[in-house]
């Protein structure tokens, strides 16, 4: 396999192999699984061992209708069957909302899941996406999320509760409100695939309030909570209105024999569920307590079944994660083919101790050359991948998901510069960026104007904190305009301010008036990007016609409303 690993992550649709494709790849096994996020613990080995006597019946005939499985899970959960649909995993239903109930754009902070980017992306709606700061611990303030909205007239905003990468929650009053203020909006979706392994609070859904609303979505999963993902069922509530014009779009046995088989045990086993998901929790907490103690990395605060994490100085997540791989046969989740976050940062699964042992040592080992202590050692450049979405790839390509100057020029129609623009032509995506850093460069910004160096500030300030330390990867090399990148040509240092001087008002011109607009009295024209948001054009590096925003109405008092952390009010 270790020839190969690379070019296994590079040829997955997703952002990580399969784990049959990696099995193929190996002995037949695959390796120990911190990356995908499954409930260890259930269903128990006594389950398996019955579904698996029952294998030859399960797969050879059809399954019941949707409608009678869907009416067996809403006898198990307490809800009414006209207020639900059951999907072929949560992404056939994100599939059919998006060509359903969105209409022209779409709001989602990131990093979040990525089929709440790309879906509506490659739909061609307008995404308007709103960052979350690496330096308030990917936080979402719901004040700041909402403003944003009204500024860029989106029509339908997203949250994860949690959120996955970073585990981030919030509390159940405070997304009521979020939803009392933006109930003008065509479409509010809470993501609640992770909920179950909250325990910030006694009561964290917010399905009761979905199906009293004539604009709200829950999605669910089952594969998450149950450790089932390759049986791929989740489902969605809201009122009977929206979850009838989902339910009637989806296929007759969207649902297979598998899901049905699973959903009609699950009343005789849900102590065993209940100890699986209470075992997770106290699971996470010695995992988070473990990783914290290795020098440099950084563990964000999680409610979810998994942890984020941020990489030592110099370490390469697509480095880190090969070496994981072939060295000690561990996979996990690096993060840089995330919209808004970068390759120093990796998603670890919880899971049991013994695992998490297994998964020290081999960090120890990759991170510090022995045991922990040691320096952090420079991992070299890391490889880019494909998502699997092109759109994506065009971005991450560019910057590992950390933004790029010149992106409301280019949706302006202002062209792209050199060879971006003939990617983006193309539509093969834009080259991908040297990871070490060249040499000749270094130099530059001594000898350059303040102002020339202003696009780089910009972007460090858009994502909330040092670009070169927080994001220090490859991506972040290609933030500087490129008329910087063409200056080592004439580097002659007694010649630079003759040849350049003609040129150096060119750039500050068009780009010091920018940030002007991205804070109107009215909505944001489209393809404008407002607070650093990133719409789908930007992302394409095209523009083309553009939906006009709907207009903002009903934004409330800002005093009203919770504060980041979804207590109390803010000030």
């Amino acid at each position: 396999m270790a020839d190969n690993v690379t070019s296994l992550f590079r040829s997955a649709t997703a952002h990580s192999p399969s784990m049959a494709a990696l099995a193929r790849e190996s002995d037949g096994t695959g390796p120990v699984d911190f990356c995908i996020p499954c409930n260890p613990y259930f269903p128990t080995p006594a389950m398996m061992d019955t579904m698996a006597a029952r294998l030859r019946d399960i797969i050879t005939y059809y399954p019941s209708s949707a409608d009678t499985i869907t009416a067996e899970l809403c006898n198990l959960l307490q809800l009414p069957p006209q207020a639900v649909a059951m999907g072929n995993g949560s992404t056939e239903l994100i599939t059919w909302i998006d060509h359903l109930l969105v209409r022209e754009s779409l709001a989602v902070p990131v990093p979040t899941f990525g089929r709440w980017t790309d879906q509506p992306m490659e739909t061609g709606k307008r995404v308007d996406m709103f960052p979350l700061q690496e330096s308030s611990g990917f936080s979402l303030d719901l004040t700041q999320y909402a403003e944003f909205i009204r500024a860029r007239g989106t029509r339908v905003a997203v949250i994860c509760n949690p959120n996955n990468p970073d585990g981030g929650f919030l509390h159940k009053h405070a997304l009521v409100q979020f939803m009392d203020a933006m109930a003008d909006l065509d479409l509010i979706i809470i993501d609640e695939s992770f909920i179950e392994f909250a325990d910030a609070e006694a009561e964290p859904s917010v399905v009761q309030e979905a199906m009293m609303r004539p604009n709200v979505i829950v999605l669910r999963s089952l594969g998450k909570n149950f450790g089932l993902h390759g049986v791929r069922f989740g489902y969605m509530v809201a009122n009977p209105s929206l979850a009838g014009r989902v339910r009637s779009m989806l296929p007759k046995w969207n649902l297979n024999s598998f899901a049905e088989y699973v959903v009609f045990m699950l009343k005789e086993h849900g102590q065993e569920y209940t100890q699986s998901l209470q075992q997770v929790r106290r699971d996470r907490l010695d995992m988070a307590s473990q990783l914290s103690s290795l020098p440099g990395l950084t563990v964000y605060p999680s409610q979810g079944n998994f942890l984020f994490v941020r990489l030592p100085v110099g370490a390469e997540g697509t480095v880190v994660r090969d070496r994981m791989l072939t060295e000690h046969r561990i996979l996990v989740r690096e993060c840089g083919n995330k919209i808004g976050s970068s390759s120093r940062f990796l998603r670890l699964v919880v899971r049991p101790q013994v695992d998490v042992r297994r998964l020290m040592s081999g960090l120890e080992q990759v991170l510090y050359g022995t045991r922990r202590g040691a320096a952090v050692p420079e991992l070299g450049s890391g490889t880019s991948y494909s998502s699997g979405t092109a759109a994506v790839d065009r971005l991450v390509s560019a910057t590992n998901g950390g933004g790029m100057p010149g992106l409301a020029a280019q949706a302006l129609g202002t062209g792209l510069p050199g060879g971006l623009a003939a990617a983006a032509a193309a539509g093969t995506g834009m080259p991908t960026p040297m990871s070490a850093p060249a040499p000749a460069p270094a130099p530059m910004p001594m000898q350059m104007p303040a102002a020339m160096q202003m696009p780089a500030a910009m972007t460090a300030q858009s994502y909330g904190g040092p670009a070169q330390q927080s994001y220090g990867n490859a991506g972040m090399q290609m933030q500087q305009p490129t008329p910087m990148q063409q200056q080592p040509q004439p580097v002659p240092q007694p010649q630079i301010p003759q040849p350049q001087m003609p040129q150096m008002p060119q750039p500050p011109i068009p780009q010091q008036p920018q940030p002007q607009p991205m804070v109107p009295q009215q909505p944001t024209p489209s393809g404008v990007p407002a607070r650093n948001g990133l719409t789908a054009a930007q992302v394409r590096g095209t523009t083309g016609p553009g939906l006009a925003p709907a207009p903002a109405t009903g934004w409330p008092a800002a005093q009203s409303w919770p504060n980041a952390a979804g207590m109390g009010q803010a000030g």
